[in-house]
């Protein structure tokens, strides 16, 4: 009897065994079945999204620091509107990065470093008071100084803003005067250093001199102080040293970036001052380009779903392709929460610092938050892929 109840118990435990293999097995045949199709999306949305957003991000951003000199230089209104389109360039590329903030954007502190508002206006006016300070900014030829020195809410896009903008349109001229030049000038450069620092950081192919001088300001370029930039770091799912056990993994982190995005547009950049929560939260008030930041930000979305930036985008290598031969259904309603966000946003009533309140801008919040919702309903549906 206790022989025959041991062997009953024997022929179960393999059982189990002979379950457990199968199951890993088969799952090990569903990763390398698409393991191809997955690393072809993270190289295309790596090449054709990453790398060319963050190489204009830097040469705008280098750009607007040599359009800033001349008008340091030769202080007229010509070289002010000249500076001011350069600003709004090199805007544009940014906000297009938005939905690839994790990595290097949040690891190293550089989107609160470049675009926190609103700005500090008593800080600003506290440093116009300060002979010490300008003259420190004056002599800061690489920008380390107003990097080190001034507050997040001094810095970045938005100190640039308030000095080249006045409601929606270039400032006089004759309303900055010299100090306020010095200020600009030196917060540029350090607005440009961080701009080469995520340049560089994703990618190892990025211009050499933009490495050089990362080394010479000692700004972080790797994953974790290690040997990986940020895109070889995701290339290399799967094998020691990378952070992303597998390219599932990876294709996770991309909708998490659009999942944050599309949620920061609605729920703060448009609902605080919408909701009443915050009135004062106004992206981009001086240059009136609030709803330019909101869309561009769903183009980032775009960007990296469809396939890369419009010029050069392949959509039979993104997430799109990829979920649309799985579940069709889910991938037609985020294809449309993004057009439908596109298109809310690009109803709202202009500007945004006047017309924050307006029923438009609820729409637009709405659809931003949809756009979220479906995008996190697709992060979990690339788990459940592989399980098919």
């Amino acid at each position: 009897m206790k022989r025959t109840i041991k062997t009953k118990l024997l022929i179960a435990l393999l059982g189990l065994l002979a379950m457990s293999f199968n199951s890993c097995g088969k799952d090990q045949v569903i990763e390398e079945k698409n393991k191809e199709t997955k690393e072809a999306i993270v190289k295309q949305y790596l090449n054709q999204t990453v790398y060319p957003t963050y190489g204009k991000l830097a040469e705008e951003a280098q750009n607007l620091v040599d359009n800033l000199n001349a008008l340091k230089e030769n202080k007229t209104q010509s070289n002010l509107n000249q500076a001011t389109v350069s600003f709004l360039e090199a805007r544009k590329w940014w906000e297009m990065s938005e939905a690839f903030l994790y990595g290097a954007a949040s690891d190293f502190g550089i989107d609160p470093h470049i675009d926190s508002w609103p700005l500090d206006e008593d800080a600003f006016n506290h440093l116009m008071a300060s002979p010490n300070m300008i003259e420190m900014l004056a002599g800061d030829e690489d920008g380390t100084v107003a990097g080190e020195q001034l507050g997040n809410a001094l810095l970045g896009f938005h100190g640039i803003e308030y000095i080249l903008f006045r409601e929606g349109q270039p400032r006089d001229v004759n309303e900055v005067n010299d100090d306020m030049m010095t200020y600009v000038v030196a917060v540029s450069r350090d607005l440009r250093n961080r701009c080469f620092q995520l340049e560089v950081s994703w990618n190892e192919n990025a211009p050499a001199e933009h490495a050089a001088l990362m080394e010479k300001l000692e700004l972080n370029t790797t994953v974790n102080g290690g040997n990986n930039s940020y895109g070889s770091n995701m290339i290399l799912a799967g094998q020691a040293g990378s952070t992303y056990a597998t390219f599932t993994n990876a294709l996770q982190a991309i909708a998490d970036g659009c999942i944050d995005i599309a949620d920061e547009v609605g729920t703060s950049k448009i609902g605080k001052p919408h909701t009443g929560e915050d009135p004062h939260y106004v992206e981009s008030p001086y240059s009136q380009k609030s709803i330019v930041d909101f869309y561009d930000n769903i183009i980032s979305v775009q960007n990296a779903y469809m396939g890369g930036i419009v010029t050069s985008r392949d959509e039979d290598r993104s997430l799109h392709a990829y979920l649309a031969d799985y579940n069709t259904e889910l991938d037609t309603r985020v294809v449309n929460a993004i057009n439908n966000a596109l298109e809310k946003i690009n109803a709202m009533k202009a500007p945004f610092v006047l017309y924050y309140a307006d029923a438009t801008a609820g729409a637009a919040m709405e659809a931003c938050q949809e756009l979220s919702d479906v995008m996190a309903e697709v992060k979990e549906e690339l788990s459940n892929i592989d399980k098919k």
